[in-house]
């Protein structure tokens, strides 16, 4: 089947892969039935890294983040609440490498219940939408998250 992107709502997100000390990336619960990357929606007046900043505090309360470099954009549909694809919005979303000290996991947003670090090479098991997990194998594979 084919869906037409031009009926459909499109959106603009943002996000970063957060690596800690230990080499670990940070991934965040979607209403407690998915797992993904930290990110959402560009509000109004605000930079993609912003966004990027604020998603990632919200979803997993670490605030303090050093930017690393800008990551890829990449595309799909929004992970619906039953964890599958929601075929009413298409995103893009921009992505960000950051750093941060803090070891400590305290999301604010209610959709977003839980937050974990993880190993990076189990990141790709972990994440539920198949166009995440491709996104983050090709950063895998680049050698970035070797800072």
């Amino acid at each position: 089947m084919i869906f037409s992107i031009d009926l459909m709502k499109k959106t603009k997100s943002a996000g970063g892969v957060v690596l800690n000390g230990a080499g670990e990336v940070l991934v965040v619960s979607q209403h407690g039935t998915s797992w993904s990357l930290p990110k959402g929606h560009i509000d109004d007046g605000e930079t993609a890294e912003e966004a990027a900043r604020r998603e990632i505090f919200e979803e997993a309360g670490v605030g303090e983040l050093t930017l690393v470099r800008p990551l890829r954009t990449y595309e799909r549909f929004r992970i619906g609440k039953n964890g599958g694809e929601d075929k009413t919005e298409w995103k893009e979303i921009e992505m960000f490498l950051f750093e941060t000290a803090e070891i400590a996991l305290k999301p604010r947003d209610p959709e977003n219940p839980e937050a974990r670090w993880v190993a990076k090479e189990r990141v790709v098991k972990l994440l539920t939408h198949q166009k995440d997990k491709e996104f983050f194998e090709r950063v895998l594979k680049s050698g970035v998250l070797s800072v």
